[in-house]
């Protein structure tokens, strides 16, 4: 065991559950199992330190020039990684160079570019949750722009719902406390600490007030919420612990304010497929692909948390609305918006990377070019001359950062070398003693001549040469017949036919040339630490302007999506109507284009608060459905909507459960699945929601569903004292048609189809009235079910139906409109599958011979003579 081994072990031993990158001169190395691991999640060569020994020792390196991008490789697999680095430098060291771990690196404290997504949020959370006070807290932050925020609740499930909303990296728990069962737990970290320190109130409460340089936690809203106060004492022990320096680049803690955004759970924004696809993937098929016009990192981050939480107050919205309906009539000022855009980078991310003492060269180079377009973006801001009010508080004190730029302008060249120490990082002119080093190490050899030329004339010695070697250095040579040297010659050394000499002048400059590399170096190193210094105070300006700058691109955003896809600005009201003309699927349409997709009409109001839609398979139910929800969600984040008017009463929630999904690896099958969102639905809907449901029931038997699916008709009808909430809701089941007239504000809606020479053509188009038939077969026939598989289908249902409605009309292929059998009044069906086609002739003695009274409750025979005395009496009165 060497002592560098040692020293090895020793510091790993210190960082456990991390990968240890050692610094052994130009690289990087891994020992023993880390450098198997690495081995292999890197790809690269596992040798052996010692491969010779008895018991060879495992290793790997990478060279530290590029050691940033296989440590974003290790931390998108999921690993942790400790950085040791030499802390002296080695031509000083006595011995074995003294190494130290300088940061330890983790999916939810990344900071540098390339392990970072540039418009997603890179959260590290934690959860905390008292089950004795029956209230926790759940706290996140990005480290790499110093955003963070948290969440009170007595509800632990809303605290695991918002984690999984927030989608952190890394989840920080105290030992004991597990995740439902249902918790997706790919793609995030979860490390467990025991509830002191990292947990504990009395240590968290201090750090906390440190951070955020106040005396009382009720300056944070934070003195009545001490759970949360735990969770983020838990991120601020963490990141010192990974970090090890102070946390002074956090911004000031803003708690989320519930009352004052529309909540969207996780299960809505995946449903809506609003950031991913039903099938997870990401890009085409999304509203975000649709809507993310931004130009910059922040302003896609920034859009990104408003469509997560969508404003509940008309105030801001109408603020946007303004912003984004002056931008999109001025085509011009837009596109020299999206110009100047273009040249800012990462403001919020670089400027931490600078503050961090994270940041390379070039990250300044980028944060100058950042800062030369800001004149350029407030001359084009205040363009406008009837400025919104959004307009005139975003110039208000608009800091361009001039001085920034002057300073980044004078000081780095235009393409600086990728790492500090290879020097070549300023202009010429910015430092006097680097512009002497810089001649000396450009120019020397011509200055060494010079003086050689300086000699000969002044002393007439036309014959003086100049030589060099590793003994004596630079030297001037005069042959004996030369005559006497000059006063100021040292003679170092006699030849046979000359003799050689040194002056002070030649001996200083000698030495100002062997040393000015190093001191050039060093000089630019120490210059570019003054320069991040100086960048590092300007944080918390250059900040705000990013905030700033971020609103600007999400209005353009806004204003440029709303002209491509030819929107129009909603009206916002507190009442409940919803009203939609000409309403369309963003997503589908833009897949589509904007002349083939069919739009729909939406009115939800007091007489028809819930919307119950049939029609076919394929028709477009869960289209009309969505594109209701997703305009609401557009409006109330500002945007413009894709409908030709629009009349939106405020959403406080939307809830949707579209789609067929399970989970079996945590044994729910589609139908717990369904039950499971819909059960939060009808626990947590309240009279501002908007709830979406299709297809409700679908996963069971028959009758199971249709009776699931009834009373949540029934009781989302008759919420708030019999008002109803806010639904659209599409079904298969025809039987619920007959609830119109029945429950107050329910009515009928379909999708509606035409036939033409035995085939179908979905119209799109929603109307008023109950659809009478689904139209499935014809739809297997379409998807390509074989032509005898289809026939068969077509013979069973037509006896099918008949022996469930004798009353239904011969040869229709369902119910006729206005006559469906309800749960209760419906006869039971037939014993056996074969039984003979019921006679139409006598149908009231069909359904008599058919009856099993041994199993009948009172009330279903009650229900049953009601049933035929509404069918049957009429004919009955005439000796039928």
């Amino acid at each position: 065991m060497t002592p560098m081994l040692e020293q090895y072990l020793r510091v790993k031993g210190e960082h456990p559950g991390a990968l240890l990158l050692y610094r052994m001169g130009d690289f990087y190395e891994m020992f023993f199992e880390d450098a198997e691991t690495a081995a292999r999640e890197l790809q690269i060569t596992l040798t052996s330190r010692n491969p010779g020994a008895e018991a060879p020792v495992p290793m790997c390196g990478v060279p530290h020039h590029a050691v940033e991008g296989y440590i974003a490789q290790l931390l998108e697999k999921g690993f942790k990684v400790a950085v040791c680095d030499q802390i002296e430098d080695p031509k000083l060291a006595k011995g074995l160079v003294k190494r130290a771990v300088t940061r330890v690196l983790t999916p939810g404290t990344a900071v540098e570019e390339g392990n970072l997504r540039a418009k997603e949020h890179n959260f590290l959370a934690a959860l905390f949750f008292d089950a004795d006070e029956r209230a926790g807290g759940l706290a996140w932050v990005d480290f790499s722009t110093g955003e963070w925020s948290g969440l009170f609740s007595r509800d632990a499930a809303r605290l695991w719902q918002w984690t999984v909303k927030i989608g952190p990296r890394e989840l920080l728990l105290p030992d004991g406390l597990e995740p439902p069962k249902d918790f997706p737990k790919e793609g995030v970290q979860i490390s467990r600490f025991p509830p002191r320190p990292h947990f504990d109130f009395a240590g968290g409460r201090d750090k906390v007030l440190k951070a955020q340089a106040v005396a009382d936690l009720a300056a944070l809203d934070l003195g009545d919420k001490p759970q949360l106060v735990r969770a983020m004492g838990a991120l601020l022990t963490y990141l010192a612990a990974t970090q090890m320096r102070e946390l002074g680049h956090l911004s000031p803690f803003r708690p989320v304010n519930l009352g004052r955004t529309m909540l969207l759970d996780e299960v809505t924004e995946k449903n809506l497929e609003i950031f991913r696809r039903l099938d997870g993937g990401k890009g085409v098929g999304t509203l975000w692909h649709v809507l993310d016009k931004t130009m910059t990192p922040m302003g896609g981050r920034l859009l990104e948390s408003r469509l997560r939480q969508p404003w509940l107050d008309l105030g801001p919205i109408l603020e946007t609305q303004a912003a984004v309906a002056s931008l999109a009539a001025d085509e011009g000022r837009r596109t020299g918006l999206r110009e100047a855009l273009a040249g800012v980078y990462d403001l919020e991310r670089l400027t931490t990377r600078i503050f961090l003492n994270r940041a390379a060269p070039r990250d300044f180079t980028a944060l100058r070019q950042s800062l030369g377009a800001l004149p350029r973006l407030r001359e084009l801001a205040s363009a406008d001359d009837q400025a919104p009010k959004a307009f005139v508080e975003l110039l208000a004190d608009f800091d361009a950062l001039e001085d920034a730029f002057a300073l980044l302008s004078r000081a780095l060249v235009d393409s600086p070398p990728l790492a500090v120490t290879e020097g070549g990082l300023f202009r010429p002119g910015y430092h006097p003693e680097l512009d002497e080093l810089l001649e000396l190490t450009e120019h020397g050899e011509a200055r060494i001549e010079a003086l050689l030329q300086e000699e000969r004339e002044a002393c007439n010695l036309p014959r003086l040469k100049l030589g060099y070697n590793r003994v004596f250095g630079y030297y001037f040579e005069l042959s004996k017949s030369a005559g006497s040297p000059p006063g100021h010659f040292e003679r170092r050394q006699t030849l046979a036919n000359c003799e050689r000499y040194v002056t002070p002048a030649l001996k200083d400059l000698e030495e100002r040339l062997l040393s000015a590399a190093d001191k050039r170096k060093t000089l630019e190193y120490n210059l570019f630490l003054d320069l991040r210094t100086q960048v590092a105070g300007l944080r918390d300006r250059i900040m705000g302007t990013a905030a700033r700058v971020a609103r600007l691109d999400v209005w353009q955003g806004l204003a440029e999506a709303a002209v491509i896809g030819e929107w129009t600005r909603p009206e916002l009201r507190q009442d409940l109507g919803i009203t939609i003309r000409a309403g369309r699927h963003p997503v589908i349409e833009a897949a589509q284009g904007i002349g083939n997709y069919i739009p729909n009409d939406i009115s939800v109001d007091d007489a028809a608060r819930l919307l119950l839609i049939t029609g076919p398979n394929m028709a477009g139910k869960s289209t009309v459905l969505r594109q209701t929800a997703l305009i609401a969600i557009l409006a109330q984040i500002g945007s413009f909507v894709p409908a030709t008017q629009a009349v939106i009463g405020l959403v406080d929630r939307v809830f949707c459960r579209v789609g067929a999904s399970d989970n079996l690896a945590r044994g729910q099958s589609t139908f717990m699945v369904e039950m499971m969102e819909t059960a939060r639905i009808l626990r947590q809907a309240g009279k501002r929601s908007l709830v979406i449901l299709d297809e409700i029931g679908r996963g069971t038997a028959t009758f199971d569903g249709l009776a699931l699916a009834w009373a949540v008709v029934e009781d989302l009808a008759g919420r708030e004292g019999g008002q109803g909430v806010r639904t659209l809701f599409a079904t298969h089941y025809h039987e619920l048609t007959a609830l119109e007239g029945r429950l107050p504000g329910l009515r009928n809606f379909n999708i509606a189809v035409k036939e033409w020479k035995g085939d179908i053509i979905f119209l799109r188009r929603l109307l008023p009235g109950p659809a009478d038939r689904s139209y499935g077969v014809e739809v297997a026939r379409l998807a390509g079910v074989p032509r005898n598989v289809v026939k068969r289908a077509r013979e069973l249902l037509e006896t099918l139906e008949r022996s469930r409605d004798p009353g239904k009309e011969a040869g229709r292929g369902g119910r006729e409109r206005g006559q469906p059998v309800l749960p209760g009044l419906m006869a039971p069906a037939p014993a056996e599958t074969d039984a003979p086609v019921a006679d139409p002739g006598r149908p009231l003695l069909d359904e008599l011979s058919r009856l099993e009274l041994d199993r009948m409750t009172p009330l279903e025979a009650l229900t049953l003579l009601c049933d035929w005395k509404n069918r049957f009496g009429g004919h009955a009165a005439q000796g039928d």
